[in-house]
């Protein structure tokens, strides 16, 4: 082994005198501390009061399907809105229902067709449908629109 003395190297050998800085200055620069999250997105007391005395939590209860307005947009929030939607009837077992909806979007007077949609939002909706339908399929139960059962999805 070597002696830990010997810095021949020059690996760590690390000089703390450096005669690129200016000596002129004898006091130290000041550091300001970086700005907290209060302070960037702090609100006057007013503002404060006024978003306090409007503000409404958004309360989602199984009916997100029925605020969405036909013919859909382009917009990256409208298809994640529409998806929230299907998905929204398939957890709360509402499969006829999520089967109509998605239909209704892929329909072309209705919700425009595919053509708006962007491919992974198409591709989850699909999902949801195809699923929504084996659950009918396989329940059995009959549609109320129509009076028949999984038939009447095909």
């Amino acid at each position: 082994m070597t002696d830990p003395d010997n810095l021949d190297s020059g690996l760590l050998a690390i000089s703390l005198d450096s005669d690129s800085e200016d000596s002129s200055s004898s006091t130290p620069a000041e550091c300001t501390a970086p700005p907290t999250r209060a302070d960037r997105s702090a609100l006057s007391d007013s503002a404060f009061q006024h978003l306090k005395e409007t503000y409404r939590p958004k309360v989602e209860n199984g009916e997100i399907w029925s605020t969405i307005t036909f013919p859909v947009g382009k917009t990256k929030p409208e298809a994640q809105e529409l998806l929230h939607a299907a998905e929204e009837l398939y957890f709360f077992r509402r499969y006829q229902e999520a089967v109509r909806f998605v239909e209704r979007v892929f329909s072309e007077e209705e919700g425009q067709g595919e053509a708006v949609l962007d491919e992974d939002t198409k591709k989850l909706l699909r999902v949801y449908e195809a699923r929504a339908r084996t659950r009918v399929a396989a329940s059995g139960v009959v549609d109320s629109e129509s009076g028949t059962g999984d038939a009447a999805l095909s």
